[in-house]
């Protein structure tokens, strides 16, 4: 009896040493799992704040409460950018390296988040006291989150969920008005992007089911097939190059411009383009040349993008669908940008100025163009009778053309530098020649204002939301071009 009492109590012993052993190592990985969720989750810490902010602006409009939803607004995206500036430098990975905490995630942040601010304010001025006008404004920082979402992308998954994101805020926010022409763009707008993204997801479960992943990441074996990694890039550039008005996906552009309110535009001019290129550039990163030669596509899908929109605006007499046209030519000069990414010193610093510069002179156009009117008439003699917005839109034409000392001239000279030192220096010439093209579409805008005679204006008050959007990116849209330098640093 003693013996089986001992070996008994050794038994239990060995039991409760081995179940004492797996609580530590049970205990161990708790808490390991807890601080790794806590290290990415203060990774990612501007887009939280970024979606906090969606969520706080929607509850304001469900309450009727449109106008403490812009403060909302602003200072959530405020605080998100601030934390942002403050994480530059950072280079790492969070949730399993499916999303890419870097240069580039960190300066989307940085970029759109200002943007939806000035957009915001842009949407009180023109939308204030219709019965969605607090829709909007959540809106617009859902579908700047997705963005954000995009440039951050580690993950084919997260590319999907940003566009999908996105694309259905855009298309909520295009049919604001409920009006035929509204309704047209934003159906447009809705069904190029169905169609975009299927194609995309078609062409990108090629390159899941041959890596055996949906990281990013697994493309980077230089030993993959070439023609199922050329169909998934196909696809992609399908998806993305919808997003950011990349011919050939780009037709839904022109008439979801014209039938949206003037700030939603504006909005979807600058939004999701940088977050679909900004994704676009995290791909390429991982993809290798000796795989598909996808820096000639990219070249390619930029030539004609920037001589199409080009071309095409110069018979636009509706200033809206103009500007519209000058987005398709934009990305095709931002593409230069990412054909040189890993390959060019100059790649990170031009994908940022152009974007940096880009979202104001575009925004800045927008909002004058949102006073002023939507005809080209209504331009005429404003350099008499309103000197001040003339002089403003004049600068942020010239801006786009790429004229010193203005941001868009510091943009397009890196711009064009990285694909010299990539060695694409015929598309470089190319990129030169439609900016002279551009002039000449700019100045169907410019020659009204200062040389066409008309009646005599009648008193325009500006609203204080779209005074303060084009006056804080006149400023810096001179600004950025003389000190990019010390913008840079």
């Amino acid at each position: 009896m003693g013996y089986c009492s001992a070996d008994s109590g050794n038994s239990d012993y060995r039991r409760l040493s081995r179940f004492a052993a797996l609580y530590h190592t049970c205990n161990h990985q708790t808490i390991r799992i807890m601080s790794q969720m806590a290290m990415d989750l203060i990774a990612i810490a501007p887009l939280l704040i970024v979606a906090a902010t969606a969520v706080v602006v929607l509850c304001m409009e469900m309450a009727r409460l449109p106008r403490p939803g812009v403060w909302m607004l602003t200072i959530g995206m405020t605080i998100a950018t601030g934390t942002a500036i403050s994480m530059l430098g950072t280079d790492t990975t969070a949730f399993s390296q499916t999303f890419r905490v870097d240069a580039l995630s960190l300066w989307a942040v940085v970029i759109l988040a200002p943007a939806t601010i000035l957009f915001a304010l842009m949407g009180r001025a023109e939308l204030k006291n219709t019965p969605r006008e607090g829709t909007v404004y959540s809106l617009m920082v859902f579908g700047a989150l997705g963005a954000m979402i995009l440039a951050g992308s580690g993950d084919l998954m997260f590319i999907v969920l940003g566009l999908l994101i996105g694309t259905l805020s855009g298309t909520a926010m295009a049919a604001h008005p409920r009006d035929t022409f509204s309704s047209e763009g934003a159906m447009k707008y809705f069904i190029y992007g169905s169609v975009a993204g299927a194609i995309m997801l078609f062409g990108i479960t090629f390159w899941v089911g041959l890596t055996g992943t949906t990281l990013i990441s697994g493309l980077s074996n230089p030993g993959l097939s070439s023609s199922v990694v050329l169909i998934g890039f196909i696809s992609l550039i399908m998806g993305l190059g919808y997003a950011a008005s990349l011919f050939p996906v780009h037709f839904w552009t022109p008439d979801t411009f014209e039938g949206a309110p003037v700030s939603v535009a504006a909005y979807l001019s600058v939004i999701p383009k940088i977050g679909a290129l900004f994704a676009l550039t995290q791909v390429v990163r991982d993809l290798p040349v000796s795989v598909v030669d996808w820096p000639l596509i990219l070249a390619v899908i930029a030539a004609l993008s920037m001589t199409y929109g080009n071309v095409v605006a110069l018979w636009q007499d509706n200033v809206v669908r103009l500007l519209a046209y000058s987005t398709i030519a934009q990305s095709g000069y931002y593409l230069l940008g990412v054909i040189g990414f890993g390959q060019s010193t100059l790649a990170l610093d031009s994908l940022v100025v152009f974007g940096v510069a880009y979202m104001l002179m575009n925004t800045g156009a927008f909002a004058i163009t949102l006073a002023e009117g939507t005809k080209l008439d209504d331009f005429k003699n404003i350099g008499r009778w309103r000197p001040w917005p003339a002089v403003g839109m004049t600068v942020f034409l010239l801006s786009l053309v790429g004229m010193p000392p203005l941001a868009g001239f510091a943009g397009k000279f890196l711009l064009f530098g990285t694909a010299i030192q990539t060695g694409y220096t015929w598309l470089a010439v190319i990129a030169i020649l439609n900016s002279a093209i551009s002039l000449a579409v700019y100045m169907r805008i410019v020659v009204p204002m200062f040389f066409h005679e008309s009646e005599t204006k009648e008193p325009l008050s500006y609203a204080p939301g779209t005074s303060i959007v084009w006056i804080s990116t006149f400023v810096l849209t001179i600004f950025v071009g003389i000190g990019v330098q010390w913008f840079l640093n």
